[in-house]
């Protein structure tokens, strides 16, 4: 079983066109494709959302029991499924069960002029799928039959693709979490760190599939030190979710210029963050001025640079956020900056006051 990349992800949210009109004229993506019920995709609006290679499903429940509606009444707005692109989606299904994944959805087959795409999908964390996709033929269709192809063209992409997920389990999960993700996917811990950031903590690990191209980083609160953003995404989103999504980009200072222009809000970095700057991480090939007046975050590691920046969240329960990430070499996710994204989440969450309550889910989506 090759897991080769992420193929999309897909959120299940409250209103697949409100949110594609944000996705698309602050973010940059361009409508691909659509589908609902006149296609077969019974009870949901989905929408598909394209930038360079990163696809992006926006479905709807139209009914009170679809799965996505479940989804979005327990957890609001959020990714619901992780798809991983692989050569046999069939014989991945049977392995993965066989390893102990929990099966949802056994393969599909979706038939087209010139391409065929099989699906399965899989239990992942909370709830949280993962729909295992192969693609046969030369064909441009992303699901041929139920997701109809929308011509047009676009500006010059900003994002490039998907680097990482974050993911936040709740306390005494995160062992239990890792072990499923090698035991069962053949995932592998790259990474490990406790963070202790002003009386709060959490730990964090990071799994790779073998070939590299599927990142997750985990992360869980120490329950020994005071609440903090971790506590309060698990509490908000009612369980294990991914927190934020991580987008890498080749010129993350022309795409947050662009970006913060059409209105994407992003977290804010004290000043005094740069004044020593290139003492901590070594000569940046960047200004200065301009990397703090857009509040970009510079770490290095021993293979190179990165830098990186997070957006305030777009929901109502300020759970879900996104992640710009340039890569200049490193190979991590910006250890040394997690103190200053504490700090900035946190004056955040305290700008925004009151959080609204959490109505008290799960399988479903284009490919189920």
């Amino acid at each position: 079983m090759d897991i080769n990349g992420i193929d999309h992800i897909e959120l299940y949210v409250g209103d697949a066109r409100q949110a594609a009109f944000y996705f698309d004229t602050a973010v940059g993506f361009r409508l691909r494709g659509q589908g609902g019920p006149e296609t077969g995709l019974a009870g949901q609006r989905s929408l598909l959302l394209e930038q360079a290679d990163i696809r992006m499903v926006l479905t709807t429940g139209l009914t009170a029991e679809h799965p996505a509606s479940t989804y979005v009444h327990r957890h609001g707005d959020g990714i619901a499924v992780v798809a991983l692109e692989v050569d046999d989606a069939a014989g991945a299904y049977a392995e993965l069960v066989a390893r102990g994944a929990t099966g949802v959805t056994a393969p599909r087959t979706f038939t087209g002029a010139d391409a065929e795409v099989v699906t399965a999908e899989v239990g992942g964390f909370g709830d949280v799928l993962h729909r295992l996709v192969e693609r046969r033929g030369d064909g441009t269709e992303f699901l041929p039959g139920a997701i109809e192809a929308v011509p047009g063209g676009g500006d010059a992409p900003l994002l490039a693709e998907i680097d990482h997920l974050a993911v936040c389990v709740p306390p005494g999960q995160l062992d239990e979490t890792i072990g499923h993700y090698e035991k069962v996917f053949g995932f592998a811990q790259i990474f490990e760190e406790h963070i202790e950031v002003a009386g709060q903590a959490m730990n964090s690990k990071v799994v790779q599939s073998p070939s590299g191209r599927v990142t997750l980083v985990l992360l869980e609160p120490d329950t020994g030190r005071r609440p903090g953003q971790i506590e309060d995404f698990l509490r908000w989103h009612a369980g294990a979710g991914v927190q934020h999504l991580g987008l890498r980009t080749d010129d993350i200072v022309t795409a947050v210029g662009a970006l913060a222009g059409r209105g994407v809000r992003f977290a804010g970095t004290p000043g005094a963050y740069y004044d020593d700057l290139e003492q901590r991480v070594g000569k940046v090939d960047a200004p200065l001025d301009r990397l703090r007046d857009l509040s970009i975050l510079v770490d290095s590691d021993h293979d190179g640079q990165l830098l990186q920046i997070f957006t305030e969240s777009m929901h109502v329960r300020r759970t879900l956020f996104l992640e710009l990430i340039e890569r200049r070499g490193a190979r991590t996710f910006g250890s040394g900056n997690i103190k200053a994204l504490y700090e900035a989440k946190e004056r955040e969450l305290a700008a925004a006051g009151a959080t609204p309550a959490v109505a008290a889910g799960t399988a479903g989506g284009v490919g189920a």
